[in-house]
Order: C-alpha cells, then structure tokens, then sequence
C-alpha cells in the first residue's frame, strides 16, 4: 500500500515539475535527502525516482519560451565544470578493466550530482524560492534526526544506527554527517521563523537530531556536529552565556550517555590503540604517495583500494590477504590521490570561497540590523559548512551531494543577500549634516518584510557613505 500511495504521489509531481522546473528542483531535492522511496517495501524502493524528476525538470526547461540562465557563470560554477573535465580525464587515463562498469556509473553520478548544483543556480531567483528549498533539505533531514531520535530516547539509547535510510545517507557515518549539517539549518530556520508554532517545531528537532547524531556511535559525526553547534555557540547573540551552559551540560550529557556510547566517544583519545584510527592513519599515507606519484590526474576515480598495495611499501599480512585494504578515510586525500593536485586545489577553493561569501555578507548585514534573515541565513550556511569540513576529515566522502548543493546555495544566497543589502529602495539615503547616511530597520527577522525600528534605535556603524 505504501509503495502504491507513494507511486501516485510522484506520478502527480511529475507533470507539476515539467511545467514549473523549480517544483522539480524541490521535489528532486526531497528524494534526495529524505529518502522516502526508502520507507516503502515494495516495487517502488528500486525504482530511479529521483532520476526520472531531474530529466522531467530538465525537459521541462527547455521547453519554457522565457528561460533564465541554464546556470549563473560565477568562480564557483567554472570550477564545478573544470573539475568533472579533470574527474573524467582522470577515468579515461586510469582505467579498471574489471571495474569499468562500476567506476562509468560513478563518473555519471558525480555529473549529475554537479549538474543539479548548477542548475540550481539557475532556477533558484528569488530569496522566497531559497527558502523552500533550504526547508526542504532541512526538514528532509529532520524527520529521520526526530524518527531516530524518538526512538533513541524510547529505547534509553541502547540501539545504535549502524545504517542510515539510504543513498548518500547509507553508511551510518554518512547518516552523521549529513545530520550534522543539518543541525544548524534546523536552529537557524527556527530562530529566523516568526510565527511561534513553526519556531518551537523546529527547534524542539535540534536536540532530537543531536541525539541521533550520537547514536550512530560515529565518532566522525561527533567531531562534525561539535564543529556545527560551536560556530552556532560563537555566532549567538548571548555567546558568554551560551558557552558558560555548555561547559555545564557537558558533565550531565556524559554521565547519561550509555556505557557503550561513552566508550565508544572516549576512544578518539586513544588513537594510538584504536585499530580503526591506525588503518586511518595508514591509508592516509598511502593517499600521499599515491597523490605524489601522480600528481597531474590521480590514480583514477574510485581506484584507491585497487591500486593501495601498489603504494604501501610495507603491508601488513591482512593487507596482503585483502581484508584490511581501506578507502581514504578523508575526502581530501581522496580527491588527491584519486583525481590529482589540481582538483585538490579547486575543491578547496569552493570550500573557501563558500566561507568568504558568507563572512562578507553577514559583515556587511551586521552594518544594517541587529538581527536579519542575512546574519540568520549566514550563521546557517557557515555552521553547516564547518559541520562538513570538520567531518570529512575523517571521512571519504569527496563527491558527497550535500557539499556541491550547499556550495551552489551558499553562491545564490551571496548574490541575493549582496543585492538585498544594495537596493536603495529598501535602504533609501538622507543627509544628515552634510553626510549621506543609511536609513534602515534595526531589525528584520523573517521573510517578507521587516519590524519596525525602535524609537531611538542606532545602528552597528554610523560611517559616512
């Protein structure tokens, strides 16, 4: 029953996305990060839902007689195009005969996976539509951090996650990144809502999706959800307050954690003993001189473990036997050893460029409000970001959706903010003793328009333009 009800729902959001391609980028979107093909039993588990929407959306756009921009040209844009020429070129000169077929399918994904950051750019215009597609990644998340994390709490804790939904949430430290990225969205999305049921549903989903975090025992997810909620603590408004109660949680959440959760965290201390760590380690150094060795395109997509005893110059008998033969373990010696120097470079420039985006923004929005959409929205983008870069570290996890869609969020959410804070309608210019100043809201918390200035309300700068 619930494959037939859910075949119908999608069959009626499939004419919806070829007349509206931003219906289908949404919908899209929920199939994505919500899996909810994965919660049906039946015939429609197996079928390519989310592929069947995106070709849907894209004929859709090319039907339209006024189309906007395929994609926005920007650094960021440029760079998603050169790096799947480099991915590409890197699987053409480094071939796996025995795995061609597997490594193919790969390189098609990665392409889809850019192509639906690029399009993004190009059908996300306004702020409004933004905003639908952020609740939608945020809430697709949410529902399994509340799901799981109700029965963590039915359960005292004692089932770990040691396997997520589905799709790039299928191994549970996966799961915990993508929760992890998720937190701040929840938070942000909450705090940033006006209207007071929404706020408190949100929020009451923060603790609830931490708490599954924790309960996929990973410690990766630890490490990127610590990352999430400190920039979260370092960006609020009461930052004294917020540390002082953490620092005071922090005994409690231990105490009341199972045993075999704390044991399971505790061991981050104990890298030189833990088994998982030192396979890190090693296959760390195996990632370097693989990158070394070929710099220009890697070793090829996807053929780290195959080509791992090639480079590891003294290999354990379990290595040798082929049972502790390990991935990168980190996403940037991953596309290092895997797609060569050049595509290392430019996947750390998206990183960069995607926390100087919003840094600048939210700079300059602190100029104009106290509180806005902008400082809320850039809290959210640069929490979620941190959660990812601090994760990946641990995890090989270069070609993880999430990241290439965030960064084409993060891209609209600059130009949108960056005009935003330029229109002169919104911010009109008086003079004031010779000087033209700013004429803004103290404060503007949701969508759709602002709240009134207090009486005798002054601003973060009062610099003469």
């Amino acid at each position: 029953m619930r494959d037939v009800i859910f075949t119908l729902i999608l069959m009626g959001l499939l004419p919806v996305s070829f007349l509206r391609p931003y219906i289908g980028m949404v919908v899209f979107s929920w199939l994505a990060y919500m899996r909810p093909q994965d919660l049906t039993w039946g015939f429609a588990k197996y079928e390519r839902w989310s592929f069947y929407v995106a070709i849907i959306m894209f004929l859709g756009y090319l039907v339209q007689k006024r189309k906007t921009p395929l994609f926005v040209w920007d650094p960021r844009t440029f760079v998603f195009l050169v790096l799947i020429l480099l991915v590409g070129a890197g699987v053409l000169t480094h071939p796996h005969p025995e795995h061609a077929d597997f490594q193919f399918s790969r390189f098609v994904e990665f392409i889809k996976i850019i192509g639906i950051a690029l399009f993004t750019t190009g059908l996300v215009r306004n702020r409004e539509q933004m905003r639908l597609l952020v609740w939608v990644i945020a809430l697709s998340f949410g529902f399994y951090g509340v799901k799981n994390g109700l029965w963590g709490i039915a359960t005292a804790g004692q089932s770990p996650i040691l396997r997520g939904p589905g799709g790039l949430m299928l191994d549970n430290n996966d799961f915990s990144l993508a929760l992890s990225m998720a937190i701040p969205m929840l938070w942000c999305i909450g705090t940033a809502e006006k209207r007071l049921v929404l706020r408190r549903a949100f929020l009451v989903c923060v603790p609830l999706t931490c708490f599954t975090v924790l309960l996929t025992h990973s410690r990766g997810g630890l490490l990127s959800m610590a990352a999430a909620l400190g920039v979260l603590v370092w960006r609020s408004k009461h930052r004294t307050a917020a540390i002082a109660l953490a620092f005071a949680a922090l005994p409690f959440a231990i105490v009341a954690m199972p045993a075999e959760m704390r044991e399971r965290f505790a061991s981050i201390a104990d890298y030189e003993e833990d088994g998982s760590a030192n396979a890190r380690f090693r296959s760390w150094a195996v990632a370097v001189r693989m990158a070394t060795d070929n710099p220009a395109l890697g070793v090829g997509m996807y053929n780290f473990r195959d080509r791992y005893l090639d480079y590891q110059p003294a290999p354990t008998p379990s290595e040798l036997a082929g049972k502790d033969i390990f991935v990168a373990h980190n996403s940037y010696l991953q596309i290092w050893a895997e797609t060569g120097t050049l595509a290392l470079l430019l996947y750390l420039s998206l990183i960069v460029m995607s926390f100087i985006t919003v840094w600048r923004v939210r700079a300059k929005a602190k100029k104009h409000y106290r509180a806005s959409w902008i400082i809320d929205y850039a809290t959210m983008f640069e929490a979620s970001m941190a959660a990812f870069v601090v994760g990946s570290t641990f995890l090989n996890r270069a070609h993880f959706d999430l990241f290439y869609h965030w960064v084409a969020l993060i891209l609209i959410f600059g130009r949108m903010a960056q005009a935003d804070l330029a229109d002169r309608k919104k911010y009109p210019l008086k003079r004031t003793g010779g000087a033209r100043m700013p004429v803004v809201q103290a404060r503007e918390r949701h969508f759709g328009g602002g709240l009134p200035a207090p009486v005798g309300a002054t601003f973060a700068s009062g610099r003469a333009r």
